[in-house]
């Protein structure tokens, strides 16, 4: 397993640890003896129980009955004995109010929302902390972004050199670029470097500058023409015609052995080019500059 692998995973696993995390703390606020189910229970109904609990009362079983040391109740005085007074019973009639527990009580409505919000955000904060980190990790080996071996020097020139002397790119789609030929000797007047052409051949980014559409290859006019706003480079990338601010962007390679190495996560970017580095176009046009007039 790479090491992005396992920092997405490792990630992934925090969200997860969070949404339940979410759930733990939800459910402790509903079990709380102080939480909000107490609070449905009417406090005036219960203070005016406690009053009467707490009023004395008294209580007489009969005529000359003792008196019985009862917590809450007042023994009145002893009746004087030559007064005979009927026997008489105060009933007292008590409401007792029994809190539920909270596994009786179980969830209310205000606890159900409380969790379920939780839990939804701690869900979409793990999926969008996944997902930015899978856009904006790197590609650490293989796939565009990192170094690609495009294959033998040799076998590209031979594949990109036409019996005719015209050219057919090489396309290579795992570093999304064109390879196409680019002599030693044009190197010093023009844009190139040295770190972008190896064996006499250079790495041409697929994408249009103008709004980042695939460019073509034309081969009757040997440059790249794009279908979609009709920017047109020559052979080598360089700017020819159409709304394109720019030349063709372009990779770093390197030779290991007798092998291109495309860098593409090294992109470089150049301006117009002042003097064009090989002659456009060779011949017909593949598409029409009507509908997109130079700029």
């Amino acid at each position: 397993m790479t090491t992005s692998q396992i920092l997405i995973v490792g990630v992934a696993a925090v969200g997860v640890f969070a949404v339940l995390g979410a759930f733990v703390i939800a459910f402790k606020r509903g079990s709380d003896p102080s939480s909000d189910w107490r609070q449905d229970i009417d406090r005036a109904t219960a203070k005016a129980d406690r009053s009467e609990l707490n009023e004395p009362v008294s209580v007489m079983a009969g005529a000359g009955a003792a008196e019985l040391p009862i917590e809450g109740v007042v023994a009145e005085s002893a009746p004087d004995p030559e007064v005979v007074e009927p026997a008489a019973v105060h009933a007292v009639e008590v409401l007792k109010v029994e809190e539920l527990s909270p596994e009786e009580a179980g969830v209310n409505r205000r606890a159900f929302l409380t969790r379920a919000l939780g839990a939804t955000f701690g869900a979409f904060l793990a999926l969008n902390g996944v997902a930015y980190l899978g856009f904006l990790w790197p590609r650490l080996s293989g796939g565009f972004g990192s170094a690609i071996d495009v294959g033998a020097i040799a076998d590209l020139r031979n594949q990109i050199i036409q019996p005719d002397g015209s050219i057919i790119p090489a396309f290579v789609p795992e570093a999304r670029a064109y390879i196409v030929p680019f002599a030693n000797a044009d190197i010093s007047g023009s844009q190139f470097s040295e770190a972008l052409v190896v064996g006499e051949l250079t790495a041409l980014w697929q994408r249009c500058v103008h709004l980042g559409c695939r460019v073509p290859w034309c081969a009757s006019s040997q440059g790249f023409e794009c279908p979609c706003h009709g920017s047109k480079y020559n052979s080598v990338g360089e700017y020819q015609a159409g709304p394109a601010p720019r030349n063709l962007d372009r990779f770093e390679v390197e030779l290991q052995g007798d092998r291109m190495i495309v860098k593409t996560a090294n992109i470089i970017q150049t301006p117009r080019a002042p003097v064009f580095t090989v002659e456009y176009p060779l011949g017909p046009s593949c598409i029409s500059l009507s509908a997109a007039p130079e700029v």
